[in-house]
């Protein structure tokens, strides 16, 4: 056993105390989730849709033309996700390496949010389409590093095991996900050097923010020594094949299936109405920057405080009623965003969302647990990520479209999509309450 790992393992006499949080190795691999949560809030949810929103909407119809930038941007790039996240699964596999890769993509995402800064700054005028020749640059960079960023994630997860015990693991997570909302907080920082035009400004301002606070587990994560079996060393791209055969295999389980349906929509809703807030708010809403981020802040809280309560939900009312409650929740939020018809509603729909948010994962992760079996247990919680990936193609995909095609609406347009939202949660609510689940009994 090397040094670090003995360092990591806390004698029994201490065990899971608070010492475990406050080893270099954690601390700094938590500091990564603080890094990338700058990069997601800054980019995807407020400043990129800004950006665009600024850049393109000096109109109605090009406000609507900007969400939908925005909604294919965010599809290609989980498109590029779904090609190659099951390749990643492989390559740990096969060369055991996981430091090496999210540095690299880390770096590539830091390197194309800085390019996004640069490109933006040129001022060069299409006079024809009246629009910046550099948009196109700004927006493919955006798609880079939001695939890099994404794509770090799968190694950043994958070197959780190698932090501690099995029994440290809900604490090792729950203190990165805790360092990661205050992710959010430093991010927003950069508000103060934006104000409320020329959000380009902020690019920059957060690529340095998300190489910062990437060092320490550039620096001080060391992965232990891995010995690879040649013997065992599979193409890299038999991902493709293990997706499929683990498909083929949940065939047997339907309650597995018909819940994978139920996240798929239920997913599908959630991820794409927190990517379209931000534009939403201020186009059709009337919210200033400022507002909107006050706002933002307050659906972060929200999130954690459903993430919080609904462990106690699941708890006392089953996990199966607390999807429901999810979704219901959900359904509601959607119902207030679209008939908004000012500033107060708003506030209710964006506090709901984020509430649905944090309490999407400690309900559905429970309930996959409950249905499946112990020994395929790693196999479907595999395919139910493969699932929200797919999910994140869908819905930004649809609500562009209806964006395009209806931008001569103005508003309305806006509103249409963000409805078509309530029928992807409620097939996915409609399915969880049709379906006889069997789960599996311990």
């Amino acid at each position: 056993m090397s040094k670090l790992e003995k360092n990591m393992i806390p004698s029994k006499k201490k065990f899971i105390t608070l010492p475990v949080y406050i080893t270099l190795p954690i601390v700094s691999w938590a500091l990564y989730d603080f890094a990338n949560t700058i990069f997601s809030s800054n980019i995807s949810t407020i400043f990129f849709p800004f950006y665009l929103e600024e850049t393109v909407g000096n109109s109605e119809a090009m406000k609507q033309l900007a969400s939908t930038f925005i909604s294919y941007a965010n599809a290609l790039a989980s498109i590029f996700l779904v090609i190659f996240s099951p390749l990643y699964g492989t390559m740990i596999d096969r060369t055991k390496r996981k430091k090496k890769p999210l540095v690299y993509f880390a770096l590539g995402s830091i390197i194309c949010t800085f390019g996004m800064g640069v490109a933006a700054y040129q001022k060069q005028w299409d006079h024809a389409t009246m629009l910046p020749l550099s948009l196109i640059l700004v927006v493919i960079l955006f798609v880079l590093a939001k695939f890099f960023f994404q794509s770090s994630l799968v190694f950043y997860d994958s070197m959780m095991p190698d932090l501690g015990s099995k029994e440290q693991m809900p604490l090792i997570s729950g203190f990165g996900v805790a360092i990661g909302y205050f992710g959010t907080l430093v991010g927003l920082s950069v508000y103060f050097f934006v104000g409320d035009h020329d959000f380009h400004r902020a690019f920059i301002p957060t690529a340095i923010l998300y190489l910062l606070f990437s060092l320490p587990i550039i620096f001080w994560v060391k992965e232990p020594p891995q010995h690879v079996d040649v013997k065992e060393k599979q193409s890299f791209f038999s991902g493709y094949k293990e997706i499929y055969q683990t498909f083929q295999e949940m065939r047997a389980f339907r309650s597995i299936f018909l819940f994978m349906i139920t996240y798929f929509f239920i997913n599908d809703a959630i991820a794409t109405a927190i990517a379209m807030m931000a534009v939403y708010a201020k186009a059709v809403i009337g919210f200033t920057t400022s507002g909107f981020i006050l706002l933002y802040l307050i659906s972060t809280v929200a999130s954690i405080i459903g993430a919080f309560v609904f462990g106690y939900v699941v708890k006392k009312f089953t996990s199966r009623r607390a999807v429901t409650m999810v979704g219901v929740i959900l359904v509601v939020a959607l119902l207030f965003a679209v008939t908004a018809n000012g500033v107060p509603m708003f506030w209710v729909a964006g506090s709901l969302f984020g509430v649905s948010l944090g309490s999407m994962w400690v309900a559905t992760r429970t309930f996959i647990i409950e249905l499946s079996p112990e020994n395929k247990r790693g196999q479907f919680f595999g395919l139910f990520a493969f699932s929200g990936k797919l999910s994140a193609i869908v819905g930004p995909l649809l609500y562009g479209t209806i964006t395009w095609a209806l931008k001569d609406y103005g508003a309305l347009a806006s509103r249409i999509a963000l409805a078509s939202l309530l029928l992807l949660a409620g097939i996915g609510l409609w399915v969880h309450l049709k379906t006889r689940y069997e789960t599996v009994r311990k």
